[in-house]
């Protein structure tokens, strides 16, 4: 199996450009949020788990998940939200699985936002990379990327780990609190990092 590191931080840090800065230099990229989108498309398994678990309420009019009213409901609601991740987390977990198979790079990124709140993916992965930046900075970014305000951005950033204690489970940290173009120097040097990491630990043959 290839040598997989786990890409996490808050919202607004700046996993995305992250990861694409990764892909650019031949990793593989797997992101657990896309992972879940599609298995709960209308047809897929993960579709049919959550509307078994919570019936037509889930649904809207065509028939496709109410994504907003779950969303809702998970963040209001921690039964509600355990009954969800039940429902959909194996699916997503032998997708992933799958997934990484398939991997043809050396090592790869498994991005999962909240890899070390949930917890249930965290033994996928070989070392944690977390995407750092100011609280001040995820929110100005997240609000000027959505119709949110700062309190409910600041709402949402309450559900995660504080700052201090995602990086206290670092393993390697990126700061990506200032220029978008710092984050390449840094992608580099991890790039060569993990290369080795994974050579050393016997993961698959280098493209």
């Amino acid at each position: 199996m290839p040598y997989v590191v786990g890409l996490t931080g808050g919202i607004g840090s700046g996993k995305s450009e992250v990861a694409m800065a990764f892909a650019a230099r031949g990793a593989d990229v797997l992101d657990a949020d896309a992972v879940a989108r599609a298995l709960s498309a209308r047809g897929e398994a993960g579709h049919r788990a959550v509307v078994d678990a919570f019936g037509p309420e889930s649904l809207q009019g065509d028939g496709t998940l109410d994504r907003d009213w779950l969303r809702e409901r998970a963040f209001g609601d921690p039964a509600f939200r355990d009954r969800l991740e039940r429902a959909l987390h194996p699916l997503i977990g032998q997708r992933i699985t799958r997934e990484i198979a398939r991997w043809k790079s050396p090592y790869g990124m498994l991005v999962v936002p909240l890899l070390l709140e949930r917890g249930g993916l965290a033994a996928r992965v070989a070392r944690v990379l977390v995407v750092d930046c100011p609280e001040e900075e995820q929110v100005r970014r997240v609000v000027a990327r959505s119709n949110l305000t700062p309190s409910a951005v600041r709402t949402i950033m309450a559900t995660q780990l504080s700052r201090d204690a995602r990086l206290a489970h670092a393993d390697d940290v990126i700061d990506n609190g200032g220029a978008i173009t710092a984050i390449g120097p840094q992608v580099e040097r991890l790039d060569r990092r993990y290369r080795e990491l994974a050579e050393a630990a016997g993961g698959s043959a280098a493209q």
